[in-house]
């Protein structure tokens, strides 16, 4: 894999860790594990199957900035987005299934991580 290539997976991965801090405790440990686990999966795909990985991550990076700076225009918190159906028939039987977990596991109302925000010791 080209020197190139490496360095912008890995600077795509940090930026949606980054962006994941502005989510709430239970939903940025998800959204942490479901990335992780997405790179890892496609490590060893194809240059036209990484390149589509990229191309797809980048625009959710990208929307996902611009879905940031709205709410902070207008204060309204919005989590997700609908996927056209356009989008969906290009999916494969797996990766239906893969969001069909992650929709089921983001609506639960006991979710299965219990994080909490530590706070500083008050004095």
């Amino acid at each position: 894999m080209p020197a190139g290539h490496v360095s912008r997976v890995r600077a795509l991965y940090r930026r949606i860790l980054l962006l994941h801090r502005g989510l709430p405790p239970d939903l940025k440990a998800l959204g942490d594990q479901y990335v992780k686990d997405e790179f890892r999966r496609h490590k060893t795909v194809g240059s036209d199957e990484a390149r589509r990985f990229l191309q797809e991550w980048e625009a959710t990076v990208l929307w996902q900035q611009t879905n940031e700076n709205q709410q902070n225009s207008t204060e309204r918190v919005c989590f997700g987005a609908a996927l056209p159906e356009e989008k969906l028939n290009d999916f494969r039987d797996e990766q239906i299934g893969q969001l069909q977990e992650l929709m089921q596991e983001a609506t639960k109302p006991n979710r299965q991580f219990s994080v909490t925000e530590s706070r500083k010791p008050k004095f």
